[in-house]
């Protein structure tokens, strides 16, 4: 069963929704679902500037296999929609979120004469399990904290399936799309589901995550962890001292470049200010100490060629049927360009465009208004003009 925000359609809705987390007793006073019926919390963030306001659903999918073997209980798929579902439901796109992220991740391709055009396409935008959103360590009532399984990409992919085939009654996508996590969960959907979908669209992707991507989420997760609230089993408060050096690696350094650096700081008060700036955006953001260890860890062991029935990264790859676009700029300090150059030329008929932007992991944003008119430009084209005609049989070539 899925069930919508209370705000009816077309009914005037708040700029903000709060961020805050409320008990299922307490729902937030714009009469969002702020909590699950077991009493777990639900944590949606202020909207930022550009965000599309939208309706807060979600699909509660009982026990959620992982991969592991494990279970996630009362597991819930917290998700929105822009646009209009055809009386065929052959018009929707999934778009996956990133690391940190939420369904917001992409509201700048989202919307009428925009790549992912509502006008054309039904938007399902998903949230991944461990956001704060879906079922997280800091939402569960039955497994919280460190109580909660770990999981992996493939379980967010196969969450979100599970929501379009058993509750959405979708059985093909017109395409998924995605940054960052979101690129790396789209190019898994492609491995595991090669007829799901006509199209994947993957920004700043990693098919199997390198080495540096792995130290620098393992140098993020010890960041929290020097914290004096970190036990050594679990967080105790929240890691303030943890959070300010966490800000100062991904996203002050990390997620920019020095050339982007340079364009817009002038010199030593301007970088500190901006350093002050960005570490209190990090905290008024509110993600969940505990759930990032785990998203990260399900970010650091991706591997598509782990997917069963697979052997190797390429051969995956080489399984994918939906016509690829990998994008990437020339420089990226978190995720390596050389992954997305790696992945497109595994992927048949691949096709990699170089966003053409100094501003690093953080080119597949809206944060200059150059790369997101060049990615909407980009993703229009290729959804408008390359999509192929494949026609999904019930059942073939899916893999977990």
């Amino acid at each position: 069963m899925h069930r919508p925000c209370n705000l009816e359609e077309g009914a005037a809705r708040p700029k903000v929704c709060s961020a805050l987390r409320f008990t299922a007793k307490t729902l937030c006073p714009y009469n969002c679902p702020a909590a699950a019926m077991d009493g777990s919390s639900f944590h949606h963030l202020p909207l930022s500037p550009g965000q599309i306001d939208s309706p807060h659903l979600h699909a509660d999918l009982g026990k959620l296999q992982l991969e592991s073997g494990a279970v996630i209980h009362d597991f819930r798929q917290s998700y929105v929609r822009h646009g209009t579902l055809n009386a065929d439901l052959g018009n929707a796109i999934v778009v996956c979120a990133s690391l940190t992220g939420n369904h917001h991740r992409l509201d700048f391709l989202i919307g009428p004469g925009r790549a992912l055009d509502t006008d054309r396409y039904c938007v399902i935008a998903t949230d991944p399990i461990g956001n704060g959103l879906s079922t997280s360590p800091s939402t569960s009532s039955r497994q919280p904290g460190t109580a909660f399984p770990r999981f992996t990409i493939r379980d967010m992919v196969h969450a979100q399936h599970r929501l379009l085939t058993e509750v959405l009654h979708i059985d093909h996508l017109q395409a998924v799309v995605g940054a960052s996590m979101g690129g790396m969960q789209a190019l898994q959907w492609a491995v595991s589901h090669p007829t799901f979908m006509d199209a994947c669209v993957a920004m700043t992707p990693m098919a199997r995550t390198s080495p540096w991507a792995i130290l620098v989420t393992e140098t993020a997760r010890s960041c929290l962890m020097a914290d004096p609230a970190w036990s050594g089993s679990a967080f105790t408060a929240i890691p303030e001292r943890g959070w300010r050096a966490y800000a100062g690696l991904m996203s002050v350094l990390l997620s920019r470049t020095p050339m982007a650096l340079d364009e817009t700081l002038d010199g030593l008060d301007a970088a500190h200010q901006w350093f002050e700036h960005s570490v209190r955006q990090v905290r008024q953001n509110g993600f969940d100490a505990t759930d990032y260890l785990y998203q990260s860890w399900a970010y650091e062991a991706h591997d598509v060629g782990t997917t069963p029935g697979h052997e190797t990264t390429a051969g995956a790859l080489a399984t994918i049927q939906a016509l690829t676009l990998i994008a990437a700029p020339p420089f990226d300090l978190f995720n390596p360009v050389s992954s997305a150059r790696v992945a497109a030329a595994a992927t048949p008929g691949g096709r990699f465009r170089e966003i053409p932007s100094a501003q690093g992991h953080q080119a597949a944003t809206s944060l200059r208004a150059e790369d997101a008119a060049f990615l909407n430009h980009e993703i229009a084209t290729f959804l408008g003009t390359g999509r192929p005609q494949i026609h999904r049989v019930a059942g073939s070539n899916d893999r977990r």
